[in-house]
């Protein structure tokens, strides 16, 4: 009897192969051929999986994301006891793939985002996934702004606006070497420290710090 495949696994390796090629050349290195030969498939099978080479990146693109997301709900999940605010930094943190095991997941992440400007199916793909993540953020920055017990009010939606931009930056500057990761993680935990002294974020170890009042 002829094997059954897994299309879905099929799926996800292919969409490695494509991140694995995307970080060792740019989007550009990205072949069909190519992609075939690292996933280790036939230029057949890659086809019957995308329709498209655009199909096929779109894919790998929500692969990643998919993956980034996973890795922030699980960084949640292991500490249910802390702060909105330490949860929001953590948060950031994540998306921000500051830690040197990130690094080529960084580089994949900007090179899709910025084929976006020029692609619609990647830039729709992408807002989709800062929109799901502004929810996440918004949602933190309201509850940690009451925990602190603000005089003044917040916009959460533009908060959380601003620290996805905020995290975009940081992985640029680090990847390009005018950041190390301390002093991304820095400039995080300071931001976040200024909205509201009582709450902090993640300092440059990846952990709390005392908050900007000293309390």
């Amino acid at each position: 009897m002829p094997r059954q495949v897994d299309h879905a696994a099929r799926r996800r390796l292919i969409a490695e192969a494509v991140c694995r090629l995307a970080d060792e050349h740019g989007l550009e290195g990205v072949t069909l051929r190519d992609v075939a030969a690292r996933a280790e498939v036939s230029m057949g099978a890659v086809q019957r999986c995308f329709r498209t080479k655009e199909e096929m990146l779109v894919f790998a693109l929500e692969h990643i994301g998919a993956r980034i997301g996973e890795r922030v709900r699980a960084r949640l999940v292991r500490s249910p006891a802390q702060s909105a605010g330490t949860a929001l930094g953590h948060a950031v943190a994540e998306v921000s793939l500051l830690a040197e095991e990130h690094r080529a997941e960084a580089r994949v992440w900007l090179a899709f985002v910025a084929q976006a400007a020029v692609g619609e199916a990647l830039a729709g793909t992408l807002r989709a996934s800062y929109a799901a993540l502004e929810e996440a953020f918004a949602r933190l920055v309201e509850e940690a702004a009451g925990d602190a017990g603000r005089a003044a009010p917040l916009d959460a939606r533009r908060e959380a606006r601003t620290l996805l931009a905020l995290a975009d930056g940081l992985t640029a500057h680090v990847l390009i070497g005018r950041l190390t990761p301390e002093e991304a993680h820095g400039l995080l935990h300071d931001h976040l420290a200024a909205l509201w002294p009582r709450v902090t974020g993640p300092g440059p170890d990846g952990g709390n710090h005392r908050p900007a009042d000293g309390t």
